[in-house]
């Protein structure tokens, strides 16, 4: 009955994901036949409302971790070490630093009282000094009530409490050029509402950004200038897309040099758009060539997102309701795969990996009507490399 299957299970057992292209192309809803097998469907979501927020709590292959402090949707989130930096939500001042061994919060600081965060982004700064690594610059800017800060963040979880404060550290300051002038990276005729942004070039020293409507701008951080302004091809709007470099590992940002120019690829995706943009740091321009979109995912938007590696995971996302779904998409296959009912409604979540590059942390949200307070994480294997799938498909072979 499987013998031409379990054939072709052999000739592409050298690659899991090829097993795993076959097995989808073979079955035309697998994750619901085999739902038992994965463990991906059939979540249990237990509620507590309050006044405007809930706790959610998801079962496996999601972990479950220590609630947030506050509701956070529309966060912002930085990977430091062992620390995920908390900095902000919609209409939430407070930052925290969470302990990725201790499952635990502390609190860093507030951004000033006279800021209002609404789709407001944050990125960390190259280090210039690699001698300190101890200490990392935050840049946050943007949102619908603009603003341009920065935080020299040393370690909360230290006791030398009276150092950090004589240096400024651990507090938002205006962000200021080499003779501390204020730079202000938003302009009066921009709409930086839910914009994206990632740190590139040659020397890790331009801002790229993609925001409402359709527009992608580079700021550079030498001179604190914009030197490009562009139109993205894409009919959609752009609010909330996911922006990634298209490094080799997908977690630095690194320059891709062909034939001596200094080009620089990115990924952009946003409801039906999807985007490979190059730019081409020598000439100061860009080209843009259009990636597949597949229908499951087209109409949504304000999902979270992870690069890694060869691969981008969305989950959730909002099109006329908050989605069920995790997307995995396969860049240089240009494929998709859809785990539907998998995942909590969720939407304007934020999603990163921890240090070591095993767990994805979902931070925040909106479910249904309501901000959440809950943190959740998943194993990346269960999402690459599923070895229950994978154990299933050469069980099959053997017994052919």
């Amino acid at each position: 009955m499987y013998t031409l299957l379990s054939r072709k299970i052999l000739l592409c057992c050298l690659t899991k994901e090829s097993c795993y292209s076959l097995f989808f192309k073979k079955t035309k809803n697998p994750l619901k036949k085999f739902c038992n097998i994965s463990n991906m469907a059939n979540q249990t979501i237990i509620q507590k409302s309050t006044e405007q927020s809930q706790h959610i709590v998801a079962s496996a292959p999601f972990q479950t971790l220590q609630d947030l402090p506050i509701s956070l949707p529309c966060s912002q989130c930085v990977l430091y070490k062992h620390e995920i930096l908390i900095c902000g939500g919609y209409d939430r001042r407070a930052c925290y630093s969470y302990h990725t061994l201790k499952n635990e919060y502390k609190f860093i600081c507030e951004y000033p009282s006279d800021i209002t965060l609404l789709g407001h982004c944050v990125v960390k700064l190259a280090n210039k000094n690699k001698k300190d690594s101890n200490k990392i610059t935050l840049l946050s800017f943007g949102g619908s009530h603009q603003h341009t800060l920065m935080m020299k963040y040393a370690n909360v979880w230290n006791d030398d409490n009276k150092l950090k404060k004589l240096n400024h550290y651990n507090q938002w300051i205006p962000f200021t050029d080499n003779h501390n002038h204020p730079v202000h990276i938003e302009e009066d005729y921009n709409n930086f509402k839910g914009l994206s942004a990632l740190i590139g070039g040659s020397n890790n020293h331009l801002l790229f950004i993609a925001y409402f409507i359709h527009n992608i701008s580079v700021f550079d951080l030498n001179t604190f200038q914009f030197i490009k302004h562009d139109t993205l091809p894409i009919r959609d709007l752009i609010e909330y897309p996911c922006f990634v470099s298209n490094s080799e590992n997908g977690q630095g940002q690194e320059i891709m040099k062909t034939n001596k120019k200094k080009n620089y690829e990115m990924l952009l995706f946003c409801k039906k758009g999807g985007l490979l943009i190059e730019y081409d740091e020598d000439n100061n321009n860009f080209q843009f060539h259009k990636l597949p979109v597949c229908k499951d995912i087209a109409p949504l938007s304000e999902y979270a997102y992870v690069r890694v590696n060869d691969t981008i995971l969305f989950f959730g996302g909002y099109g006329q309701s908050a989605s069920k779904s995790v997307h995995k998409y396969s860049i240089k296959e240009k494929k998709w795969i859809t785990f539907k009912d998998m995942f909590v409604p969720l939407c304007n979540c934020f999603g990163i990996l921890n240090e070591d590059n095993t767990y994805i942390h979902i931070v925040g949200g909106y479910h249904i009507k309501y901000s959440i307070f809950t943190h959740i994480k998943i194993k990346l294997s269960e999402l690459i490399d599923p070895p229950q799938l994978v154990s299933f498909l050469f069980f099959l072979y053997l017994n052919t």
